[in-house]
C-alpha cells in the first residue's frame, strides 16, 4: 500500500497497549491514529478513524479479541486485523483466524517480526508466527487427510467398495478394474472388516454415506 500504514491499538494492558504505540510510532512508515481497552472501544474508533490496520489482543476485559475482530469487521470489512497475543492454543488461533484475523503474532515476537507482521497484512498478506504456523498448517494437512473417506481402506479398496456402492456386482467391478473376481472377493472381504460391517448392504451404506458410490 502507498502511504503510512495507519495502526489502532486494541490492548486492556495500558503498559503493554502504550509499549507497542511507542514501537509502533518508531518504524518508518507507521503511524498509530488509535487505542482502545475493549471492544465497545474497538469499535467506536474503527467507525470515526480512518485506519488500516488494527493490532488485536485476544485476552480482552469483558470480552474476547475474537468477539472485537467480529465486530470491528463488520462495521469496517476493509481493515486487516493482526492479532498480537499471549495466547498460543490451537482454539484461540482458529477462532482469530475464522473470525478474519489476517496475522496471528505471540506478545513475545521481536520488534522487527511485529514491523514484518504489520506490513504483510498492510498488503493483503496473511503472516502466521512460527510455531503457530506449523500448527495451523498441521491442523490445514490433518483436515485435508481427514476429508478423504475411510482412510484405513487402501486406494484399491476405496476404488472397489466405490464401484460396489455404485450398484456393480463383482463380476462388473472386476472387468471395469481388470481384476479377478477372486481378487475382488478377497478385497470385500478386506474390506468389511475393516469398515467393521456386517455384510455388503451394510458396506454400501456406509460408502453412500460418506459420499462414495456417486452420493452427494
Amino acid at each position: 500500500m502507498t502511504g503510512p500504514v495507519r495502526i489502532l491499538v486494541v490492548d486492556d494492558h495500558p503498559t503493554f497497549r502504550l509499549g507497542m504505540q511507542a514501537l509502533l510510532n518508531s518504524i518508518a512508515g507507521f503511524t498509530v491514529v488509535g487505542e482502545a481497552a475493549d471492544a465497545p472501544e474497538a469499535v467506536e474508533l474503527a467507525r470515526r478513524v480512518p485506519a488500516d490496520v488494527v493490532v488485536m489482543d485476544l485476552d480482552l476485559a469483558g470480552t474476547s479479541g475474537v468477539d472485537a475482530t467480529h465486530a470491528v469487521l463488520r462495521e469496517r470489512p476493509e481493515l486487516r486485523v493482526l492479532v498480537v497475543t499471549m495466547l498460543e492454543d490451537d482454539d484461540s488461533v482458529f477462532a482469530a483466524m475464522r473470525a478474519g484475523a489476517r496475522g496471528y503474532l505471540l506478545k513475545s515476537a521481536t520488534p522487527a517480526e511485529v514491523e514484518r507482521a504489520v506490513r504483510a497484512v498492510a498488503n493483503g498478506e496473511v503472516l502466521v508466527a512460527g510455531g503457530v504456523a506449523e500448527r495451523v498448517l498441521g491442523f490445514v494437512t490433518g483436515a485435508r487427510r481427514a476429508a478423504t473417506p475411510f482412510p484405513e481402506l487402501t486406494e484399491r479398496e476405496r476404488e472397489v467398495l466405490d464401484l460396489v456402492a455404485r450398484g456393480m456386482d463383482n463380476l462388473a467391478v472386476a472387468r471395469r478394474l481388470a481384476l479377478s473376481d477372486k481378487t475382488v472377493r478377497n478385497h470385500l472381504s478386506t474390506i468389511l472388516a475393516k469398515l467393521r460391517v456386517a455384510d455388503r448392504a451394510q458396506a454400501i451404506v456406509r460408502a453412500r454415506d460418506a459420499g462414495l458410490g456417486g452420493a452427494r
